[in-house]
């Protein structure tokens, strides 16, 4: 995870440095910051009709009594996608670009999805011994949170 947040937090913004001032070098730095107020601009309008497209598609999909899961990662990939908007530089805009053009999404979408349910999460994080899927309580087990009793005991099962 450490390594992740370091690439996140250091290389990206190195990276987006460099292909700006590259950008820059190459037709003028006016020229770059239109560009990239150009994109932004683009980027937003696109977020908005990805947006109310997926809003959309999870109304239609609650009111036909399923749960909307793939609709509401894509939506979490659109609200992703919004934020990298923001972030100045041409990489982020570009991966932005690309989550909200339904193809590619809909690849992602099964992607996360497909991570999700096979337990281990978006990023697989570990879970603590003796709890989770290995052990420990039970997902139907109801514990009094306010008492300092005990967790109930389950038969079959000895500590």
């Amino acid at each position: 995870m450490f390594l992740v947040l370091a690439l996140v937090f250091l290389v990206v913004p190195i990276a987006e440095l460099y292909v700006i001032v590259q950008v820059a070098q190459g037709i003028g730095v006016p020229e770059t910051i239109l560009l990239l107020i150009a994109i932004s601009l683009a980027g937003a309008w696109l977020a908005r009709l990805s947006g109310v497209s997926v809003l959309y598609r999870i109304q239609r999909t609650v009111r036909a009594g399923r749960v909307p899961s793939g609709e509401v990662v894509e939506g979490g990939l659109v609200l992703f996608a919004g934020a990298l908007m923001i972030t100045p530089g041409f990489l982020s805009d570009v991966l932005a670009i690309f989550l909200l053009l339904p193809p590619t999404r809909a690849i992602v979408r099964n992607i996360v999805l497909r991570r999700i349910r096979a337990g281990n999460g978006l990023f697989g994080l570990a879970t603590m011994p003796g709890r989770g899927s290995t052990g420990g309580a039970a997902a139907d087990d109801v514990w009094d949170v306010d008492g300092w009793e005990d967790p109930p005991e389950r038969p079959g099962l000895t500590p």
